[in-house]
């Protein structure tokens, strides 16, 4: 087994690495172990965790990563929803999704610069994934009467993945509105658990592209 190293930015992120990404890994050679961002580093008493206020904290925890020796990969899986300003490429990327993502993705690479990085971004978010199947979210939160609300947002866009990233309109503000009990923590990891990450891949191509190459590490 070979380990990979996931700097991650919240704890649906920790637990999907965990429960759903690292039992399929485990089966091509790799196990994959999540750590989330240091959002505030103290002198005494644990480091605040969770979330990503600059990347200036990105950076640095990704490089404490990159110092392991005896990791395979360094991997990142962050929300390109609400990324802050700074973060590279972010200002003046394409407007089309996977041009965007794929945008802001190689000007992270080309900021860290190593070796063992290999650059990932959710487009838009995770909750994004989540539309995969609507059923799932309608059953997962206790009201398949929403199953047609929730359709009909996923057939206006061509994948789950570019549900779009505006303030009142991004994936997780849309699951909010239709479901106000929403909790991403643990109604994430229940709906995409119920998913799989089989339909995952195969609506998501971004997200796919991240996995299969998780799969083919050297």
């Amino acid at each position: 087994m070979r380990k990979v190293l996931v700097l991650v930015e919240g704890q649906t992120e920790e637990k999907f690495v965990k429960e759903v990404l690292n039992p399929h890994l485990n089966n091509y050679g790799k196990y994959l172990i999540p750590t989330l961002v240091n959002t505030k580093i103290v002198k005494s008493g644990p480091n605040f965790k969770g979330g990503i206020i600059s990347y200036t904290q990105v950076r640095r925890d990704l490089m404490r990563l990159l110092g392991d020796t005896s990791a395979l990969r360094v991997t990142t899986m962050f929300d390109l929803y609400g990324l802050p300003g700074e973060f590279p490429g972010r200002q003046d990327a394409p407007a089309a999704p996977y041009d965007k993502v794929q945008y802001i993705e190689n000007a992270f690479r080309q900021d860290i610069d190593h070796p063992k990085f290999l650059v990932n971004l959710t487009l838009h978010e995770f909750e994004g994934l989540l539309f995969t199947k609507p059923a799932e979210i309608a059953r997962a939160l206790y009201d398949p009467g929403k199953e047609p609300e929730l359709t009909q947002i996923r057939a206006s866009f061509k994948t789950p993945e570019e549900i779009n990233d505006n303030p009142k309109t991004a994936p997780s503000k849309r699951l909010k509105d239709i479901f106000p009990m929403y909790n991403k923590p643990f109604y994430g990891m229940v709906i995409s658990k119920r998913i799989g990450l089989h339909a995952l891949c195969a609506e998501c191509p971004h997200f796919h592209q991240w996995v299969s190459r998780l799969e083919n590490l050297q």
